[in-house]
């Protein structure tokens, strides 16, 4: 017999310690034993949301078109803010109305939004704290089996919540953003595009001025880490396509202390 199958990705600041994963994974498979649950991440900052769009941002597109991609940094579980499940031209996107499903949804095209805080396919005796369990998992559990999004939820017409970091500003020769992530290696990615940084002129093998929590200093932009010193500041492309700051074998966070959400300004020296 047939069965319809979708991979379904999860990413959350649950972390591992707790059984909080493991039991979103159970609901899921209790519902559709056929699905495919890949972990992106449960490492997300505690809370930051602004780290988790970013994350879902860059990872939504590796996947099968159809996944369906589950979000849960949640503060405000449990209070008016509304769960949503969200289709896209090629992807669903399940999670709280926070803004942590908003960069992704923007950029692959949203197509409708259904409220999905009182959907019948809740477990029974939704809790008010875990979400992740009672709600999410089992909506997209359901979506995996082919239930229509109309009857997982109903029409959302309200105004979509924007992370705090959207948004760019070009000033001249220069182009400012935010810190919207730092990886494990202490790299500081920003929102800036790439087609912002050519806007304004720089170009590989020319040295910027950065500016990042009250630093301010000169950094040579190229490909890659191997174009400077060990312990030299660098400036590139990175993977996704958005322009980072890093230190060659070092940690370029540790040395400017800086923090997800802080503004940088690039300019062309």
């Amino acid at each position: 017999m047939y069965r319809l199958q979708r991979v379904i990705s999860l990413l959350t600041d649950f972390g591992l310690k707790d059984p909080y994963v493991g039991v979103m994974k159970g609901v899921i498979y209790s519902i559709n034993p056929y699905a495919i649950v890949v972990d992106i991440t449960h490492d997300v900052p505690k809370f930051n949301i602004d780290v988790a769009s970013t994350i879902l941002l860059v990872s939504y597109k590796y996947f099968p078109k159809g996944t369906i991609h589950v979000c849960v940094v949640d503060p405000g579980v449990g209070t008016s803010r509304k769960a949503i499940l969200v289709k896209t031209r090629n992807y669903f996107f399940i999670g709280p109305d926070n803004g942590c499903l908003y960069k992704a949804i923007v950029d692959d095209g949203i197509i409708e939004v259904y409220d999905i805080s009182d959907s019948p396919y809740s477990l029974k005796n939704k809790s008010y704290t875990f979400h992740g369990r009672d709600l999410f998992s089992p909506v997209a559990a359901y979506l995996s089996l082919g239930i229509p999004p109309e009857k997982l939820g109903t029409p959302y017409e309200g105004e979509l919540i924007k992370p705090s970091t959207v948004g760019i500003e070009i000033l001249d020769s220069c182009v400012k953003g935010y810190i919207v992530y730092i990886d494990g290696f202490g790299n500081l990615m920003t929102n800036i595009e790439s087609r912002y940084v050519r806007e304004i002129g720089i170009d590989y093998g020319k040295f910027i001025k950065v500016f990042v929590g009250g630093n301010e200093f000169k950094c040579l932009y190229e490909k890659s880490f191997g174009y400077v010193e060990k312990g030299n500041f660098i400036s590139y492309i990175n993977s996704w396509g958005y322009l980072e700051i890093g230190v060659n074998q070092g940690s370029a966070a540790e040395k400017l202390r800086a923090h997800v959400g802080e503004e940088v300004k690039v300019c062309l020296d």
